[in-house]
């Protein structure tokens, strides 16, 4: 993160778009210029992107499958591919790391560069427009740019600036630019708000940011007065930098050293479930897992690997037995165990529209849910929890040892003694 004090800032965001599209027609060049959806095959499947063509049909994404068919009936469907777009993604990401001061991967196919200072060296809008070019022909991929004075502002002219083109909205024309907009353009309000404001006669960005802050606040609360700060072209949200993005991890130090197998997966998957919860929670999304495990001599060892963009436990958690077994390999006595997910991202969970099971997507919701309203150990996947026989028999090994132990002790006091 940069303080740039009262200095007037330069953000730059940037957006690939219909990115799923796009490379899919990297592959399949004959899908250029044709209705595109993609998302699950069978009608049960959800729409996770879809083209400009399938776009002027009223497709939309997140829209169930059947009906996109029905609207679009030429569209050609096909089911994502999430290992190849984060490729791709990731490719970007390791141009705009190698040429930016400073950036933000937002999400899998958006990213904040924050250019402040940089017009006494070098024309930002200059800069920016090379860096897009250069993408463009390093990827083959299709992307929008939009530079500003914030990041509100910027990602709203790469709105405007869509399919394939770029914007810049300097300070002094900020009101002007907004003003005629529809408040859809403002990136916190979603369906919800949208209608709330409708209802209210509210339509363009001008009615909206001559509104009392006063009354927003009323009406939404501390939501009210963002929405009308962002009506205004008011935004303070830094560029946080990618290398300053959190991970998330937890750790278990065993009270008593184990090579307990069964055990060790059941808390591995117990800590998976936990951390996914609160990636979930914080809307983001993970592409490296690393298990790490203390031998009983201290000895530390640790092993991570990559998979494409995702927040479900389930398939974390998989990866992460894996990992264990990789690593677990000198049959010690363990003394710690501990999980982490790094190289995270904005965004909501991009799996499940591909695949044809929304009972998996509901599931996952409504565990959520009961999670936030009564703790996140309220429930708990069966394979992380011990069952009531593991229990008693864990409980018996206690006892048995305790027991071994207390007889040791006697032995020890009757040769002391006599």
């Amino acid at each position: 993160m940069i303080n740039t004090g009262n200095i007037e800032r330069s953000v730059l965001h940037l957006d690939l778009d219909t990115f799923f599209v796009s490379v899919e027609r990297l592959k399949n060049g004959r899908l250029t210029g044709k209705p595109v959806i993609i998302g699950g095959m069978s009608d049960r499947g959800v729409v996770a992107s879809c083209s400009y063509e399938a776009r002027k049909y009223g497709v939309s994404s997140a829209m169930p499958m059947k009906m996109a068919r029905y609207m679009c009936p030429d569209a050609i469907v096909i089911r994502g591919d999430m290992e190849l777009y984060s490729n791709y993604s990731n490719m970007v990401t390791g141009i705009i790391a190698e040429r930016a001061p400073l950036y933000e991967k937002a999400s899998v196919d958006e990213h904040y560069i924050d250019l402040t200072g940089m017009d006494r060296f070098y024309g930002c809008y200059k800069w920016s427009h090379e860096l897009r070019q250069y993408i463009i022909k390093e990827t083959g991929l299709p992307i929008s740019i939009g530079l500003s004075i914030n990041k509100t502002v910027s990602k709203i002219a790469t709105g405007e600036a869509k399919p394939n083109g770029e914007i810049e909205v300097q300070k002094d024309v900020v009101l002007p630019f907004l003003d005629p907009l529809s408040i859809k353009k403002i990136p916190m309000i979603g369906q919800k708000t949208y209608h709330i404001l409708r209802s209210m006669g509210i339509a363009k960005i001008y009615t909206l940011r001559n509104i009392p802050a006063e009354m927003l606040e009323k009406l939404m609360g501390k939501n009210g007065i963002e929405i009308w700060k962002k009506a205004n072209g008011i935004d303070s949200t830094p560029v946080f930098s990618y290398s300053e993005q959190k991970s998330i991890s937890t750790e278990h130090t065993f009270e008593k050293d184990t090579t307990d197998m069964a055990r060790l997966n059941q808390l591995l998957v117990s800590m998976v479930e936990k951390i996914a919860f609160e990636l979930r929670k914080q809307e983001k999304l993970t592409s490296c897992i690393t298990v790490k495990i203390r031998y009983s001599n201290f000895d530390t060892h640790s092993l991570q690997k990559r998979m494409p963009y995702t927040s479900f436990d389930h398939v974390l958690a998989d990866i992460a037995k894996e990992l264990f077994a990789r690593l677990y390999q000198r049959r010690m006595l363990i003394r710690l165990i501990g999980v982490r997910f790094s190289h995270m991202v904005r965004g909501v969970q991009q799996l499940d529209m591909f695949d044809d099971t929304p009972e998996k997507v509901n599931l996952y919701m409504a565990m959520d849910k009961l999670r936030k309203r009564f703790g996140r150990n309220a429930v708990r996947r069966a394979s992380g929890v011990m069952t009531i026989n593991e229990r008693e028999e864990k409980a018996l090994k206690q006892l048995e040892n305790a027991l071994k132990e207390q007889n040791m002790m006697e032995e020890r006091l009757k040769r002391y003694w006599f």
